[in-house]
């Protein structure tokens, strides 16, 4: 393994020059990827629809073509999905990859081209790999192997009997990679694609317990999970008794931020390097490029042409946007995509805050609706207001105001869950019921939240608490925010609002509940 290290080592050093490439000419490489789209997509469907033979400048571009959310793109999918080619984009399409987390629907499909699997996906990959090496020299990566928790794949639900198919994108991402990356990855193809979450995670702890793993790529949530289950079965102490190679966690999907105190009690070494990614379905955007930074480089060369919206204009009719050029450091941006896999001026729904220009680094700075997404289950506000408008229905109450936020994983092996503070205007007939139904409709209208709360693997059943009538209005009062346009986010990554209300609750003699 150490003439594979050397030579895979050698291999990936050689990207650099082009990573260094898009750092020095940025707005060129961009103008580049515009025009190499527009070509690609002006025969299309779409691109007939909206003039793309004519634009010969992005401001063409910008006053032709309109900024589409999921609803907007929705029905060119599913009229791809469906099996008509050539509609977003001019080469065949047969995979999809399905999440959830910025719209009403269950789950959202997203097309993965060739060329956004290559150019993109993989490429991303690559340079993760790259940059990791250049900054560590000594590293053995490639000494041992790299363990990867992939998703599930499925038919596809618009087509059952053609041959595109579905999926997580990381298990359409293993279902194509090229032989030689099946060779030092672990466990196999057929364990990590594996649907049925229970049975998956053991065969993985049993698969992957004694090779020699020096890296981890995932989610924080299910590698946790993987993690406390080979301990189990090993009857070890800690991670390294089991891997004492391992070097580095490549993470990205939900903040690391509340995993990273457990990570450091499962791999208690200094040695231990994360690297966060940020990589979704829809493309793969970003890459942590220096150690010891929370910074993450903007990916040029992708395939992927980049604009933003201020957040001050996104609920406007006709909202500014700006191209990368336009971008100004510690502003607020919610992102916008036209990609080399058939989104043309996507808004994705992730909001960034630029660090640098020179070269272009960001920061992830949230959403552009509500959310709570700590263990990936992308849960949105339409969700939990659907759910606990279904419960309320079910059970004879009415709801004044709700907030919820996550309880994370702990050192003590606990499992994750989320934590609700519900105001009634009128109380359940049966309390017990309505959380039940709550829960249940939660994973009825989240493909991802249902996939991390089955058998309570990644998360157990809510916490409920009610609120004595009155106490959001008696908190915003105590901010001095009552009024106007301030009220707490239904939904929130951070337990701050939840635990100050619940912190009040106790204050005025109304314990939990």
């Amino acid at each position: 393994m150490e003439v594979l290290n050397s030579f895979m080592t050698w291999i990936f050093k050689n990207r650099i020059g082009q990573i260094e490439n898009f750092k020095k000419n940025p707005i060129q490489v961009q103008d580049t990827t515009f025009f190499e789209l527009i070509e690609a997509g002006k025969n299309t469907e779409f691109g007939k629809e909206f003039g793309f033979a004519k634009i010969k400048h992005y401001d063409d571009f910008a006053r032709q073509v309109p900024i589409l959310d999921y609803e907007g793109i929705k029905p060119y999918i599913d009229k791809t999905m469906r099996g008509t080619q050539n509609v977003l984009w001019n080469t065949t399409i047969e995979w999809f990859a399905k999440s959830s987390g910025t719209t009403s629907s269950r789950s959202k499909y997203i097309p993965v081209t060739t060329e956004s699997l290559e150019d993109c996906h993989y490429s991303g990959g690559k340079d993760m790999v790259s940059l990791y090496i250049a900054n560590n020299p000594d590293s053995r990566l490639f000494a041992g192997k790299s363990l990867t928790i992939g998703g599930t794949l499925e038919k596809n639900p618009l087509n059952p009997q053609g041959s595109a198919r579905a999926g997580d994108i990381s298990a359409v991402i293993m279902q194509n990679l090229p032989i030689w990356a099946q060779f030092v990855r672990t466990p196999s193809l057929e364990t990590a694609l594996m649907s049925e979450w229970e049975a998956k995670i053991e065969k993985m702890a049993r698969e992957t317990m004694n090779e020699d793993v020096t890296c981890i790529a995932g989610v924080p949530t299910w590698t946790v999970v993987l993690m406390q289950r080979i301990l189990e079965i090993k009857k070890a102490k800690n991670i390294l008794e089991v891997w004492p190679n391992l070097e580095v966690f490549f993470h990205g999907a939900v903040a690391f931020g509340p995993y990273r105190s457990l990570f450091k009690e499962l791999i208690p070494s200094e040695k231990m390097r994360y690297v966060e990614t940020y990589n979704a379905s829809e493309g793969f955007f970003g890459i942590q490029d220096k150690p010891n930074s929370e910074e993450l480089l903007l990916l040029l060369d992708y395939g992927i042409f980049y604009e933003f919206i201020p957040m001050e204009d996104w609920e406007k009719e006709d909202p500014n946007v700006v191209p990368l050029a336009g971008v100004e450091i510690g502003k607020n941006y919610a992102l916008v995509i036209s990609t080399n896999g058939g989104l043309w001026r996507y808004k994705i729904g992730d909001t960034v805050k630029f660090t640098s220009t020179k070269p272009y680094r960001f920061k992830i700075s949230g959403r552009t609706k509500h959310f709570i997404n700590a263990f990936g289950e992308e849960v949105i506000v339409e969700n939990a207001e659907k759910a606990i408008q279904y419960a309320a229905e079910h059970t004879g109450a009415t709801i004044s105001n709700f907030t919820a936020a996550p309880v994370y994983f702990d050192t003590s092996g606990s499992k994750g869950a989320h934590e609700w503070l519900i105001e009634f205007h009128k109380e359940p007939i049966d309390q017990d019921q309505f959380n039940l139904l709550l829960d249940q409709h939660l994973r009825e209208v989240n493909s991802d939240y249902d996939a991390k709360r089955h058998k309570d693997l990644a998360l157990v059943a809510p916490i409920i608490h009610t609120a004595p009538h009155g106490i959001f209005e008696m908190w915003l009062g105590k901010k001095g925010k009552l009024g106007g346009q301030h009220k707490i986010p239904r939904l929130s990554n951070s337990r701050e609002y939840l635990d100050e209300i619940l912190n009040l609750k106790e204050e005025i003699k109304i314990p939990k509940q």
